[in-house]
């Protein structure tokens, strides 16, 4: 069940740039009151809480901030996100899968169909692409905490779906709904992970380059610049050369 990691599936997210700091800071606020609200304020009793701290603190999002975001989420006045999921094709054929936490459904459907029609693409109907992805949890960590055997055997026979292995860290993938009870038995063997939370992994990938793939990562970019969206997957692979030549 083990191999390699071969998908370019990039959540794109904003950068440190002091404009761009706004917009993320927004976004992990939000996510994190959301999955406390869903779950537990506890992030021991709360996988979703969890990820979304560590992600905070990799972004430098401030301690009390995070704080504030677990305390609002107990607030009856706090206003209620809905969890929303756009599905749509990009240029090239490509498939996209857009996850959103909003107060305001008919503003954010509009915002997502636009932009898909701005750069060459489609709204599509629930269910359009995401048939071509698994939707899972993950963990990684530092490959320091074990041999490749030794992590891939813990981890295959306490839950994982498959297993993984990047330049200098190891992932594990499991059932959305063993997250929580996932999580606890390889933090517990092996500490906090290096980063963790829901995917969608595509089935297929598909090659995409030149102006199509600059269309892409407009879109992509565009879609990352509404605050109602959280999270980006999409099914394109594309050279690391090809990508920097249009960052």
């Amino acid at each position: 069940m083990a191999g390699h990691s071969k998908f370019k599936n990039i959540q794109y997210r904003k950068g440190a740039q002091d404009k761009k700091r706004a917009g993320l800071f927004s976004k992990l606020s939000k996510e994190i009151t959301v999955a406390a609200k869903l779950g537990s304020p506890d992030p021991d009793q709360n996988a979703r809480l969890r990820s979304a701290i560590q992600l905070a603190k990799a972004s430098s999002f401030p301690k009390e901030n995070i704080d504030r975001a677990i305390k609002k989420s107990l607030d009856k006045d706090t206003v209620n996100y809905d969890q929303m999921r756009y599905e749509g094709f990009g240029p090239a054929g490509t498939s996209i899968i857009v996850e959103a936490l909003t107060d305001n459904r008919n503003r954010t459907a509009s915002n997502v169909r636009s932009s898909f029609q701005k750069f060459g693409g489609s709204l599509g109907e629930t269910g359009s692409v995401s048939h071509a992805f698994k939707h899972f949890g993950f963990l990684k960590f530092n490959k320091d905490v074990a041999t490749e055997d030794e992590f891939f055997n813990f981890s295959i026979e306490n839950g994982a779906e498959d297993c993984f292995v990047e330049e200098d860290e190891y992932e594990a993938v499991c059932l959305p709904d063993t997250m929580s009870k996932f999580y606890d038995l390889l933090a517990a063997k092996y500490g906090e992970p290096v980063s963790s939370g829901f995917q969608w992994r595509p089935d297929v990938l598909v090659k995409v380059d030149g102006d199509k793939l600059k269309s892409l990562i407009n879109l992509i970019n565009e879609l990352d610049s509404d605050e109602d969206v959280q999270q980006i997957f999409s099914n394109f692979e594309a050279s690391d050369e090809e990508l920097s030549r249009i960052a």
